[in-house]
């Protein structure tokens, strides 16, 4: 083997896995420079555990992705223990021998990335044939396996993964998405059956499938990635690493049993937050941004946390069970605190729940003149906002809010700090009485024109915006996301800096609420103007 010639042609051309196209927004190929980033963090937890031991000099210990695609984190990781042994195994051959053999394991998420990360590691898609730098295997895989397996259906659905029948049960010249990791209730008997003899992962490492088309119903995918951790952690690794969407820090469909496992265990020892994703994945675009952890079976105390953006970094050593959900930056964690002290009801005492009438966005069946009898509808068409008319009788939920005052806010707002400064929620509007609303809005629901007024003017404010982008880490905000907005008295105009005030912040935490909310300019109308 020549190490030379490795080096020259790094030295001369791009590395290959910075150059090849991610297969879908859901299985995203991860970047070497962030690979490296995730297993420098590994390296540094593994040596404070351990009086220092560099984790790249031991010949013992396993690591294991189960949802290898590119390869990345297993030729990067043998990478390591090629240089890190050479002093206990000199020969070259010898020692990259025992690496791949005996070290450094995967699982194909398709058969396409299997041979993709076969020739990432072993320098061949076939890890017993001429070329590849491995000696002792006896078959083409290697030790990254993979297998077509069948969803396990029951009715619908797939008992293990939610995947729906009707889009995924499909012929064996189609992928079917079936991940061998967790399509199993023991998954220490998968790994034996995979590997051989009791198998023990001292690491366990990688970058999961994000989603399962259409396994929340109808056209909405469901969360997957998080199955691929809770199975890895029942094969009990030392340190478990994986990079996800960060939405499960604050919400996601089904996540609310896992965020408090995750928050409460007191084993991350590391949490890496971007809140833009395209700052790890150039080319794609994962709302509420993304996040790699450092689990440790042995860690019981806070977590080191960092918030990157751009070349700004805020770090901080929390407990993560303060709140229900994470909150991301140390000084909003601050301000927080100083809100929830003053032990204020929450808005959403008199908000409504997502579908306020009863009514779909879809909806069709208004009309444009008022009729005896009618109400008022506001509705959204192609991003305006319109008004029609409907029969009283029409609505059957919340029937006891059609005569009230209404502030409607849009369900949907920005796309979770995306970009800074955000504005977190869109424009409200008044509704006068009597009226309801698409499904498009929630409604806030007062007695008088004048506390309407009020609560539009402290929806306006960037402080109450800042709450809500708290628990708000994608675009839909519905009804929890107000959970830690405290009601007002509704007898004045709001302003930030009489909040401000109010709640006794200091000049550094609103210098930070001004820099990442950006101020909604509507038309506040006065008093009795």
């Amino acid at each position: 083997m020549s190490t030379q010639a490795g080096f020259a042609l790094r030295g001369r051309n791009p590395d290959v896995l910075t150059c090849i196209a991610n297969l879908s927004n859901d299985e995203v190929f991860t970047p070497p420079a962030f690979a490296n980033r995730m297993l420098d963090t590994l390296a540094e937890a593994w040596a404070a555990d351990n009086d220092g031991v560099n984790i790249w000099a031991d010949k013992q210990v396993k690591f294991l992705d189960p949802c290898t695609k590119s390869g990345v984190f297993l030729r990067e990781i043998t990478s390591r223990l090629t240089r890190g042994l050479a002093d206990e195994i000199p020969d070259l051959e010898e020692r990259v021998n025992h690496i791949l053999t005996k070290q450094v394991f995967g699982i194909g998420i398709t058969h396409l990335t299997s041979l993709l990360a076969r020739r990432s590691i072993y320098c061949s898609k076939h890890a017993n044939g001429q070329h590849s730098i491995a000696k002792n295997f006896k078959d083409d895989s290697g030790n990254v396996w993979f297998e077509r397996i069948e969803h396990n259906w029951r009715g619908t659905k797939c008992e293990f993964c939610g995947a729906p029948k009707a889009i995924l049960d499909r012929d064996t010249e189609l992928e079917n998405y079936a991940y061998a990791f967790i399509h199993t209730s023991d998954i220490k008997a998968r790994i034996a059956e995979l590997f051989g003899g009791d198998m023990q992962f001292d690491v366990i490492i990688g970058n999961p499938p994000y989603q399962m088309k259409g396994g929340a119903g109808g056209s909405s995918d469901s969360s997957i990635y998080h199955l691929f951790v809770d199975q890895a952690k029942s094969l009990a690794p030392k340190y478990l690493s994986m990079v996800v969407p960060s939405r499960w820090l604050a919400g996601g469909r089904g996540l609310d049993e896992f965020r408090k496992e995750m928050l409460n265990s007191q084993k991350l020892f590391k949490l890496v937050d971007f809140p833009v994703s395209r700052e790890v994945f150039p080319n794609v675009e994962v709302k509420g941004g993304i996040c790699y952890f450092l689990w440790s079976e042995t860690h019981n105390s806070s977590c080191d946390v960092t918030i990157v953006r751009g070349d700004e970094e805020a770090f901080s050593t929390r407990q993560l069970d303060e709140f229900d959900v994470f909150v991301r930056h140390p000084l909003s964690v601050s301000i927080l605190r100083k809100v929830l002290k003053a032990g204020e009801q929450s808005i959403t005492n008199i908000l409504t729940a997502d579908t306020p009438f009863g009514i779909a966005t879809n909806f069709e069946g208004f009309h444009n003149e008022k009729r005896s009898g009618d109400i008022m509808l506001h509705y959204v068409r192609t991003g305006k906002r319109y008004t029609g008319f409907v029969p009283r009788s029409a609505i059957s939920k919340n029937v006891d809010l059609i005569d009230k005052w209404k502030v409607l806010v849009p369900k949907a707002g920005s796309d979770g700090g995306q970009k800074i400064p955000d504005y977190v929620l869109g424009k409200p509007w008044l509704s006068p009485p009597p009226s309801v609303a698409t499904q498009t809005f929630l409604a806030f629901y007062v007695t008088s024109e004048d506390e309407a007024q009020s609560i539009e003017s402290y929806y306006c404010t960037k402080f109450f915006r800042h709450l809500v982008s708290l628990r708000k880490l994608t675009q839909d905000a519905l009804r929890p996301m107000y959970s830690w907005v405290p009601v007002q008295v509704w007898d004045r105009i709001w302003t930030d800096e009489a909040l401000y005030k109010k709640y006794d912040l200091t000049s550094e935490e609103i210098d930070y609420i001004e820099k990442v909310i950006r101020p909604l300019e509507i038309q506040l109308s006065l008093f009795n103007e």
